[in-house]
């Protein structure tokens, strides 16, 4: 049985790959009239975002993501270079899938001469924050190595203070839950006595506030976009009101639209370092395309 730890980085994944078909679709109608209720992998239907990709692929986020596991992988630690360096060549080599404008900023600096660690766009979308499961694995021993390395990483492509914050508030917050802290209260530790004078404290606690409501409806009201402010109090929302009910969680931010891929890699990063995967229906694991490759890495972190 895979171990907890490895278990949230294959929840990201899975959550990436469930959010395929709605992803950046805002008319909540729209989903459940195309989709139906999503509670399986989907190919991306007609007028998709993804129109490249199959059941059980991922979006560009996840793409990335992939691109950091290996990384880790291959170098044993976060090397920001080596990721830098994999992640241009993701987008240089022929790349069919979508490119957002994070990424396009991202490489025009690099294009024109910038230092990889100065060439990030200004973004604030979350999913810069979103791709962090591998490093929160790699160093889930060492909470101090392991913020850095987080906030390194979404520096990357997402300069903004707000995004790295974020990025930091979810890697201890999963730390947290991996130690065996409830997701709901290693969320008020992630914060506590930190990040001085950050939204996210008033972020947090709308998203906690919220926790009895329909993630579905509140995810419209704090806002479906990839921005940070709305983005992250429907994570938290979600992963408050979902904490016992993983599949539940992924499969309501799925059908709340907008980022919901932002969303659900990080929904499904900390609850299944909460609950595991046995907590995910045993089709959603079976489905992913290059579950092989990730569960290969995976097993070279120890």
């Amino acid at each position: 049985m895979m171990d907890k730890a490895k278990a949230m980085v294959l929840g990201s994944f899975i959550g990436d790959s469930l959010a395929l078909g709605a992803h950046w679709i805002y008319d909540q109608g729209e989903i459940a009239d195309k989709y139906g209720r999503i509670d399986a992998l989907k190919a991306p239907g007609e007028g998709s975002y993804h129109p490249t990709k199959q059941a059980g692929d991922f979006t560009h986020y996840g793409d990335q993501t992939l691109v950091l596991l290996a990384s880790v992988a291959e170098a044993g630690r976060f090397e920001p270079e080596d990721f830098a360096r994999r992640w241009r060549a993701l987008f240089e080599g022929g790349y069919t899938g979508y490119v957002d404008r994070a990424t396009k900023n991202t490489l025009s600096q690099l294009a024109a001469g910038w230092e990889y660690q100065d060439a990030g766009s200004t973004s604030d979308d979350l999913a810069g924050a979103s791709r962090i499961a591998p490093l929160v694995l790699a160093y889930r021993d060492d909470e101090d190595d392991m913020v850095q390395a987080c906030r390194a990483q979404t520096k990357l492509t997402h300069n903004n203070a707000k995004v790295t914050d974020a990025a930091e508030f979810f890697a201890r917050t999963a730390q947290a839950t991996l130690s065996g802290t409830r997701p709901s209260e290693a969320m008020v530790k992630a914060l506590a006595g930190r990040l001085p004078g950050s939204p996210l404290h008033a972020w947090l606690a709308d998203g906690l506030a919220a926790a009895g409501e329909n993630s579905i409806q509140a995810v419209a009201r704090f806002g479906q976009s990839c921005h940070v402010d709305g983005a992250f109090q429907s994570t938290v929302q979600i992963i408050a009101r979902g904490q016992d009910a993983p599949a539940e969680a992924l499969v309501d931010s799925t059908m709340a639209g907008g980022d919901c891929a932002a969303r659900n890699m990080l929904v499904g990063m900390v609850l299944c370092a909460w609950k595991g995967l046995e907590a995910l229906p045993a089709g959603w694991v079976q489905a992913l395309r290059k579950r092989e490759a990730v569960v290969a890495m995976l097993n070279k972190i120890p």
